[in-house]
């Protein structure tokens, strides 16, 4: 029992490679299910997902939290499978969603950049030029993205454990590979691994769920108790009320504990858009 996640790039056959490993080890594979689903559960506009999983952010959403806000909402979509366990997931970022997880096997997928344009010019019908043109801003744009939000390049071999590259190995050769690796004891789920996939995820939904009211806030959970961190409350009592009332309401929550900000913490740190909603 184990969980894989794939990082690829657009027409590297890492989609494949996903689909036929999933299918050899008997595991779910998901990747834009989770989009919907995210989209579902905290009514959010599947477009805005998409961008945030897409798009570099502008100033304003940096000051505003926005996109951070729609990408804990799909983290949480995701966690949520992977407390499941046995989980084949090849969509964008899950290289960062994942990392803390010690079973998960995190893989990159490349391929020759000629193979590549020759796949894009089949699908879209256009030239080499302009093929080339549009996987080289598509890759850059998700490097973009990954510098900002977790300030990492996502080319970086230091976030995967193992990396291939579709040339003269084929996807079928890929899947053996990988095949081999996750039934390995260092990927296989332990008691402890799950309990902290179970706490990370149950961290995560909290933070969905105060994402519009308190952006800026850090959790942690420990069993069913919620610790929050880095949060000011500028109305005092009520406000603590009213986060603690939303808390309470997840499934799973036992205690709610507070970190609270002092004004000695949050000198120098004004943030003036801080109250903008």
């Amino acid at each position: 029992m184990s969980i894989i996640t794939i990082n690829r790039g657009s027409y590297s056959r890492g989609k494949q490679v996903a689909e036929k490993l999933a299918l050899k080890l008997g595991y779910e594979c998901i990747s834009r299910d989770i989009l919907l689903e995210a989209s579902d559960e905290f009514n959010i506009p599947e477009i805005k997902l998409i961008r945030a999983l897409h798009d570099p952010a502008s100033v304003l959403e940096r000051f505003l939290h926005g996109k951070e806000k729609y990408v804990n909402y799909i983290r949480t979509a995701l966690l949520q499978h992977v407390c499941k366990d046995n989980i084949v997931y090849h969509g964008l970022a899950g290289q960062y969603f994942l990392r803390d997880i010690p079973h998960v096997l995190k893989v990159r997928i490349s391929a020759d950049m000629q193979e590549r344009v020759k796949e894009e010019m089949r699908r879209e019908n256009i030239s080499a030029e302009k093929a080339l043109y549009v996987l080289k801003k598509d890759d850059e744009e998700r490097r973009k993205w990954a510098m900002q939000v977790y300030d990492t390049d996502p080319w970086d071999s230091r976030l995967y454990d193992i990396i291939l590259h579709i040339g003269r190995l084929t996807a079928d050769d890929a899947v053996d590979i990988l095949f081999d690796t996750v039934r390995k004891p260092n990927f296989k789920t332990t008691p402890e691994s799950q309990k902290l996939v179970e706490n990370l995820t149950l961290a995560s939904r909290v933070e969905s769920d105060l994402a519009i009211i308190a952006p800026k806030i850090e959790v942690i959970a420990q069993g069913g108790r919620i610790i929050i961190n880095n949060i000011a409350f500028e109305n005092g009592s009520k406000e603590e009320d009213r986060i603690k009332s939303i808390v309470m309401q997840i499934n799973g929550v036992e205690e709610v504990v507070f970190n609270i900000k002092t004004p000695a913490d949050q000198r120098g740190h004004v943030n003036p858009f801080y109250n903008i909603g």
